[in-house]
């Protein structure tokens, strides 16, 4: 009940739909039981001990008969449509609802939550829902009701008989409250969260697919893939074996009415000696046990289904009501773009050391700093606090002089532009992929953006030049040339302040001063934090901050750290040594 409560939540306006398909459905399934009882009552004339049966009297009965199933028909059809209007309007609000939420989380729930993962939350569990209200729920009541129904009017009949039919119902009713106890919603659970695993092992696999290739693997090389492949099969097959012998008691058992009754009949024949009464009413018993068996298994797979959506909308809400960033009650703007670190601190969840520890700098406002230090030291974490892709544990982030946390995040992010090392361009055309940033942007404004970002060459050699969709017909962009493409779009947003974390990574040589140029256009007034390992990148920066196991080791200008010969001075002689390396030859170094 409090799954069915918590999707009509999602409803909307339709919520009033799902009790009335309930409705309809239950007297579609009570209609749908009355053409048995008019055919017994044809039968029944038909074996009149006088053998004078009334041919209205049967005629009257097979139309009703007919009647009443067309109108069950009707009535259930109708349910269903009600119970779709509901199902699609339910779905829907809960994807929007969840991709409403996944824009408003840090960069770090991204980082714990994989894409695979996130995709089986929001399309498999809304699926799931769907089928449940549209298809299952509907059956829920007739599955429920017809029993109960038919229970009634055995003991009507006949309560001899109708004790008869009672044993193997109790019998099935308790393998099944075995069978779906505290067990079966355990399996539920490592059900959802198998598939939940797999599927994003999946995601992984595929995306993996260029390295299995080129090593000549399979996917039993890709172990996470195939762990959780092995591991969902056993699941499923410890599952299957448990619950073999009872369901297979079950499913004879409640198959098995007449092996009840009829011992029962005979006994009352014996006893009553009025065959043709015993014999019409078992004729009846035998067509109403079907209901019996229909209804219980229906409820058997229903108990199942209630336990899958209750696992698929709890997953959901996980994801709803997931923590977003905070925002300020009320909002402060900014007019200065100074960015201020203030001791720092920050630790990725479940992490045992910093990431970043007590770190503090300035870059006053049209300044540029650079960020350089060994891979996992730092650098990108500290560049990433300044959008808020996570937030400090202590000490504050300050713009302008106001804390990042009290900033509208719609503004704070208006304000900042942020080229990744990893590029991610949409399936759209470079046009749309350009504007990302800023769509309301005139045609001319992304020309001058193509220029600077040395893409001209790129576009020229579309056949459709801006309006070439990525990924249609074979087109494709290399990685410099997306990242080009992206330095574009960071040109086009024009934000006061940058952030450019490997901005140069994958270009080549021939280009690289061209967009260093491109770049120094871009960057001259704005306050830039640069992220770079070619330490040629960030000669011309104001301050250049070394950071070394999460903390700030050295910091001034680049020939202030070489004449330290500290940590910077090192990397300095190591990267000169490192562009002189060249293959087929072997050089010695003092």
């Amino acid at each position: 009940m409090n799954t069915l409560l918590k999707l009509q939540n999602y409803a909307g306006g339709r919520k009033i739909f799902l009790p009335l398909s309930l409705f309809l459905s239950a007297i579609s399934s009570l209609t749908g039981m009355l053409p048995y009882i008019f055919i017994w009552f044809i039968i029944k004339e038909l074996f009149h001990i006088e053998g004078d049966y009334s041919q209205v009297g049967i005629t009257t009965y097979a139309w009703w008969a007919v009647g009443t199933a067309v109108g069950s028909v009707v009535l259930y059809f109708t349910a269903l449509t009600l119970s779709h209007l509901v199902a699609f309007r339910v779905e829907t609000t809960m994807r929007w609802r969840a991709m409403q939420k996944i824009v408003r989380m840090p960069l770090g729930f991204f980082d714990n939550n994989s894409s695979g993962r996130i995709r089986k939350i929001i399309d498999d569990n809304a699926s799931i829902t769907h089928t449940f209200l549209a298809h299952q729920l509907p059956d829920l009541a007739g599955s429920v009701l017809m029993p109960l129904t038919a229970i009634v009017l055995i003991f009507v009949f006949d309560w001899r008989l109708g004790l008869a039919c009672l044993v193997p119902i109790i019998i099935a009713m308790a393998l099944m409250s075995f069978m779906m106890g505290n067990k079966g919603k355990k399996f539920m659970e490592n059900y959802m969260t198998s598939l939940e695993d797999m599927n994003t092992e999946a995601v992984e696999y595929v995306r993996g697919i260029p390295v299995v290739k080129v090593f000549q693997q399979t996917v039993f090389s890709f172990k996470n893939f195939h762990n959780s492949i092995i591991s969902y099969k056993q699941m499923v097959f410890e599952y299957t074996k448990t619950w073999e012998n009872p369901m297979s008691v079950t499913t004879v058992v409640i198959n098995g009415f007449v092996f009840f009754l009829v011992p029962v009949a005979v006994l009352l024949i014996g006893y009553s000696g009025n065959y043709a009464l015993v014999l019409l009413n078992l004729f009846l018993y035998i067509l109403l046990t079907p209901v019996f068996s229909q209804g219980i298994m229906k409820s058997m797979y229903m108990n199942q289904a209630l336990g899958q959506a209750k696992e698929a909308v709890n997953r959901m809400e996980s994801l709803i009501n997931a923590e977003p960033l905070q925002s300020s009650v009320n909002p402060k703007s900014i007019t200065k773009y100074d960015i201020c670190f203030k001791n720092v601190s920050f630790s990725y969840p479940g992490a045992a050391n910093k990431a970043v520890d007590s770190v503090s700098f300035t870059i006053p406002e049209g300044k540029t700093i650079a960020l350089v230090g060994a891979s996992g030291s730092g650098k990108t974490t500290i560049a990433r606090l300044v959008p808020r892709f996570w937030d400090a544990d202590t000490g504050q982030v300050c713009i302008g002089g106001t804390d990042v946390k009290e900033i509208d995040h719609k503004e704070l992010m208006n304000h900042v532009s942020f080229v990744f090392q990893n590029t991610k361009l949409f399936k759209t055309s470079l046009l749309d992929n350009i504007k990302y940033g800023n769509p309301d942007v005139s045609v001319k404004a992304v020309e001058r953006a193509v220029d600077l970002a040395q893409c001209r060459e790129i576009i020229n050699k579309l056949s459709n030049g801006l309006d070439t969709k990525i990924g249609v017909e074979g087109t494709y962009l290399s990685g410099g040339e997306q990242q080009r493409i992206v330095l574009a779009r960071a040109i086009l947003k024009d934000a006061p302040i940058v952030v450019l974390d490997e901005a140069t990574a994958f270009t080549d040589p021939e280009n690289e001063h061209l967009i260093q140029k491109a770049l120094g256009k871009l960057t001259k007034g704005k306050t830039v934090l640069l992220i770079a390992h070619r330490l040629t990148s960030v000669m011309d920066a104001d301050i250049i901050l070394v950071i070394d196991e999460s903390k700030i080791a050295e910091q001034g200008s680049h020939h202030e750290l070489l004449n330290k010969e500290g940590i910077y001075s090192k990397m300095w002689n190591e990267y000169q040594q490192s562009i002189k390396w060249t293959i087929g030859k072997e050089t010695q170094y003092v």
